[in-house]
């Protein structure tokens, strides 16, 4: 199959209580390549931080987002993502923060 680009995103991303908003699944038998992932602080009047894992390992923890900002949590870099792995995203205020990562899909 070809390369395909792809945007994944997730809303009022989940509390940092152990529970993660997942943002993106790689397919089986696919091999996807992460080029960039923003999160942007919602939140109607404080900074929040941010966390990102890849299953179990952080990429981000813990990462400050000042008040109407946003973190640029991987840009420049790539993260390859095997198939079946888990990107998920939390925030340290419920409903506090959106997500967007650009994607390409079925790298061989």
């Amino acid at each position: 199959m070809a390369n395909e680009f792809k945007n994944a995103t997730a809303q009022n991303i989940a509390v940092d209580s152990g529970t993660y908003t997942t943002l993106y699944t790689t397919p089986a038998s696919k091999t996807t390549v992460l080029l960039e992932l923003d999160i942007a602080n919602t939140h109607a009047s404080s900074d929040i931080t941010v966390s990102v894992k890849l299953d179990s390992i952080f990429l981000v923890k813990a990462a400050p987002v000042p008040l109407g900002g946003t973190l640029k949590a991987v840009s420049g870099q790539k993260v390859v993502l095997e198939q079946n792995e888990v990107l998920t995203v939390a925030a340290s205020v419920a409903s506090s923060a959106d997500a967007i990562c650009s994607l390409l899909e079925d790298v061989n």
